[in-house]
């Protein structure tokens, strides 16, 4: 089976400079946030609505609650978000008219929600753009899961993380390479 690519530092950085000069830039940008930095699945963002990341009040909840309908495995998972992440729904919201609370809260040109499908084309688009043809728009999610495992994180946190039922699952995630190897030895 072929390996995901896994951005690097650098190319996230690439993908945001890219996003700040199209269209579209702030929920770009947030999108990919909840995708990179939260480990969200596309078909996850695609069918956020508004109340999901802003309460009544207009705060930026510290984390999301989806529920069945809305995840891969038809099981309701809590998505938290970190500071970083709650910073630019922040931005983004600044940067929107506030919807309703079921409202999509990401939107297309053509003002309606996005499907899975298209989103998976928009972020194919965005990475291609940025010259990252070989990122897919689960990229997000296996930088998420590799950079907190080569930080020290659990296998068990990181399932639990990504929604996953069984840490195989989450194993098809996590990518090795020479420092990380070099680091574990050194450990002994």
């Amino acid at each position: 089976m072929k390996r995901a690519h896994i951005l690097t530092e650098r190319e996230i950085k690439r993908v945001f400079a890219h996003i700040a000069q199209r269209s579209f830039a702030e929920r770009n940008r947030a999108m990919l946030h909840l995708s990179i930095y939260a480990g969200m699945r596309v078909g996850e963002i695609a069918a956020l609505q508004w109340n999901d990341v802003f309460a009544p009040d207009g705060r930026v909840r510290e984390q999301i609650q989806l529920t069945a309908a809305q995840t891969k495995g038809h099981t309701s998972r809590t998505v938290l978000l970190s500071a970083q992440v709650q910073r630019e729904m922040v931005l983004y919201g600044k940067a929107q008219a506030v919807g309703l609370p079921e409202a999509p809260l990401f939107e297309s040109k053509a003002c309606s929600a996005f499907s899975p499908n298209s989103l998976v084309q928009v972020f194919a688009r965005i990475y291609k753009a940025s010259g990252i043809d070989q990122a897919t728009s689960h990229a997000g999610r296996h930088f998420f899961l590799t950079s907190l495992a080569e930080k020290g994180v659990s296998v068990h946190i990181l399932a639990a993380l990504a929604g996953h039922r069984n840490i195989s699952t989450t194993m098809i995630y996590l990518h090795t390479n020479a420092t990380v190897l070099r680091a574990a030895v050194e450990l002994v």
